[in-house]
């Protein structure tokens, strides 16, 4: 009866020719690339954290880490800053029922020695919170790294001496810091550091201000109040 018009030129094949026909057709080249699987990364922040963290490690110290939200005794009384202290105009933050998300990871430090169990070498990196207006340069929230020693016989110059050690290692064996003298309710004496621009090498540009410095971060010893809040020897252990 022949074919329908629309096979013009019919070819028989048996189930077995068709079978060999599809492997020619569908062979496959092994001896091409393969497909390259996309993996995700670690986020810039993440990256930096940990790599403040091993540098500390490295130093003998271990990472401690704490909730955000946190109580006003660990956030900020322990830390020598009571309900009408001025300095709590300073962090300005948000509260949630009795509790606060926490504008420093300090709370960390007092969640440690109140463990009693000296001497301490801990680093502490997390998300902070305060109530501020979101620009270029400042956000509600943003991320710390703190440092704490405890011990006997330890001295501001043991900060320093840690401090430039950090910045070196961080920014390059030719970073200088400066300390000036500043205010912290939790330590005494306390400063701030600065680090020579690491963009215009000390000279002076925007991101600098023309000063040739970059200031960085906070530090000092541990007041003596603070070791008391939370049962340590003033006497015996420095911070």
């Amino acid at each position: 009866c022949g074919f329908p018009s629309r096979y013009p030129n019919p070819q028989w094949r048996s189930p077995e020719e068709a079978e060999d026909s599809q492997f020619l057709t569908e062979k496959v080249d092994v001896t091409l690339n393969g497909r390259r699987t996309l993996k995700g990364g670690l986020h810039p922040l993440t990256i930096l954290t940990n790599e403040i963290s091993d540098l500390f490690i490295g130093l003998g110290y271990k990472v401690a880490e704490g909730p955000e939200l946190e109580s006003e005794w660990l956030n900020f009384d322990a830390l020598n800053i009571p309900a009408d202290h001025p300095a709590r105009t300073m962090q300005d933050t948000f509260f949630i029922a009795e509790h606060v998300l926490r504008t420093h990871t300090s709370s960390v430090q007092i969640r440690e020695m109140e463990k009693g169990k000296l001497p301490l070498r801990l680093v502490m990196p997390g998300r902070v919170y305060r109530n501020e207006a979101v620009s270029a340069r400042a956000h509600c929230q943003f991320h710390q790294v703190e440092g704490l020693y405890i011990d006997e016989k330890v001295s501001f110059a043991d900060l320093k001496q840690t401090l430039l050690y950090f910045a070196k290692e961080m920014f390059g064996e030719k970073t200088k810091i400066r300390l000036r003298p500043s205010y912290f309710p939790f330590t005494e004496p306390s400063a701030e550091m600065d680090i020579s621009c690491t963009i215009c090498k000390g000279k002076g540009c925007n991101i600098c201000k023309q000063t040739g410095w970059v200031e960085i971060l906070g530090c000092g010893m541990v007041d003596p109040q603070v070791l008391i809040n939370c049962g340590i020897d003033e006497n015996k252990y420095k911070g």
